[in-house]
């Protein structure tokens, strides 16, 4: 195998944050689902001629970008299959969920303790992209 391969980059990679982008289906109703209900900041609005095409969300230091899905790929294609975003958060997991499912969320898993140390659940966001947030690991 190539020493390159095997190896991967010289020291690895050191990266500081992750930021994902998603195209949604009904950008205004994705973007206040995404700050109503799970409480990311709105940190800019995209136009182009005039026209919303992208929200810019923040969550402390996770960053999402929302798009509007332009339909050149279909308009009713699902969504989110096969991906999982993790947030980790010194939050109360119990308070958080409670105040998303007070806001109108709807968890698709209740708060629970895993094994390994942490408590989390998770949630789906209206296109179907699925969370898990949890607690620090134990130290």
């Amino acid at each position: 195998m190539d020493d390159k391969v095997s190896k991967g980059l010289e020291g690895g990679l050191r990266a500081r944050e992750l930021a994902a982008s998603l195209t949604v289906a009904d950008l205004p109703t994705s973007t206040a689902w995404y700050h109503e209900v799970f409480g990311f900041a709105i940190d800019r609005r995209h136009e182009r001629d005039g026209r919303l095409i992208a929200v810019s969300l923040r969550g402390g230091q996770v960053r999402l970008l929302l798009t509007q899905d332009d339909g050149a790929k279909g308009l009713d294609r699902e969504k989110g299959t096969g991906f999982s975003m993790q947030l980790t958060t010194d939050q109360d997991i119990d308070a958080l969920a409670a105040e998303i499912e007070s806001s109108g969320g709807k968890l698709e898993s209740a708060p629970i303790s895993m094994p390994w140390g942490v408590r989390v659940f998770r949630i789906r966001d209206p296109d179907g992209f699925r969370f898990t947030v949890s607690s620090p690991p134990l130290a």
